[in-house]
């Protein structure tokens, strides 16, 4: 005996569409919410691939290896490698200011109110 397909009694076609206007309500609210945390992300790490790109171009300027640098701030050859050329690295801020101090650059962070 085959089953029959059944809906739920009180799943009328007016709850149907109450229901599909809720669903494109939430979907555009999250998706604004989602542009948000995307646009986030991408200011991150933007700053970030600046600032690596930055100390990089200090770093070959000044004629220094990786080797050199990985000396002077502890950090492996591969590691400085991978930070310099991964697409999206994510290195700590200590990581940042040791191999800064090894290029003898100066740092500066800010903190600013967030609107």
């Amino acid at each position: 005996m085959a089953k029959s397909h059944k809906t739920h009694p009180a799943l009328t076609k007016a709850r149907v569409a109450e229901l599909t206007a809720l669903g494109k309500k939430i979907d555009a609210e999250e998706l604004d919410e989602l542009k948000a945390v995307g646009k986030a992300v991408r200011t991150r790490y933007e700053t970030m691939r600046s600032l690596i790109v930055g100390l990089k171009s200090v770093r070959l300027q000044r004629g220094l290896s990786l080797g050199e640098v990985g000396e002077k701030s502890g950090i492996g050859k591969a590691n400085l490698s991978r930070l310099e050329n991964v697409a999206d690295p994510n290195p700590t801020i200590d990581t940042i200011l040791r191999y800064a101090d090894a290029i003898g650059v100066k740092i500066s962070l800010a903190v600013d109110k967030v609107r």
